[in-house]
């Protein structure tokens, strides 16, 4: 039966709309540095930032000038948050082509001078070495690595301290939960390649623990040892080489504790 009544079109006007749409981007890497000879290099959890110019591409005083801030910028009518955290990134920081994941919608009032600005925020694990020959763009004056421990010390953008604790807590959950180590690990490894990877993000004793570890890594479904090949990269004596192999996987793969 149908209504007599007659339906009103939607009146925009009742409502307010945000004032801006925006995607933020985390890029996390983990940097290698050798210290000596026949031993794990030294592996340390990177973020990586902007600093935000003094002037937009406009000529225009910037928001937020000089602070250091996530890449990211406004989403268009004509993409997604996704599509545009891809673009955002590359234009500020000339790096293309990352897998990015999304991770939480921010949305407290004040979170932004400009007035209520809604930010979808995303991350990625991108390998050192496509980060080499990053550059600053458009509204970035620098862009630069920084050591995630080291992140309080300098003055960031708008609410991007918060996204960034909840990017750490992301990216600890898929090193231990996942099989994501392998992007930081020559196709072929040893337990203590993989074993520095991890230690950059927990110090559960089960990890720590070279002998528990070296154990581990043995039990592990989805990590085979390569038959014959062993090398001498982190230990004087020929050290078992291991790769990652397609399996099931199970959360709170390495810990001991679960």
């Amino acid at each position: 039966m149908k209504s007599n009544k007659e339906e009103k079109p939607y009146d925009v006007s009742r409502y307010r709309t945000p004032d801006g749409y925006t995607s933020d981007i985390a890029v996390f890497t983990i940097t290698s540095e050798k210290t000596k000879a026949y031993a794990p290099p030294k592996m340390e959890l990177k973020l990586m930032l902007i600093k935000r110019a003094q002037q937009d591409t406009e000529g225009n005083l910037n928001i937020e000038p000089g602070k250091w801030a996530l890449p990211g910028g406004f989403v268009t009518p004509e993409e997604t948050a996704m599509e545009a955290a891809s673009r955002e990134l590359e234009e500020e920081t000339g790096i293309a082509g990352i897998h990015l994941k999304h991770f939480g919608v921010y949305d407290e009032p004040g979170r932004d001078p400009r007035g209520w600005i809604i930010s979808n925020a995303h991350y990625a694990i991108v390998p050192e070495h496509r980060l080499f020959e990053r550059k600053a763009h458009d509204d970035a004056a620098e862009v630069e690595l920084f050591p995630v421990q080291d992140l309080e010390q300098h003055l960031l953008a708008f609410d991007h301290a918060s996204i960034i604790r909840h990017a750490i807590t992301h990216i600890t959950r898929d090193l231990l939960q996942t099989t994501v180590a392998k992007q930081f690990l020559p196709e072929l490894f040893t337990y203590s390649e993989l074993q520095a990877v991890l230690l950059t993000i927990t110090d559960d004793k089960s990890i720590q623990n070279e002998q528990a570890f070296a154990r581990k890594i043995k039990t592990l479904p989805f990590i085979e040892a390569v038959e014959g090949q062993k090398t001498q990269r982190t230990s004087k004596l020929p050290t078992q080489l291991y790769r990652f192999i397609d399996a099931e996987v199970k959360q709170s793969i390495y810990t001991a504790r679960h």
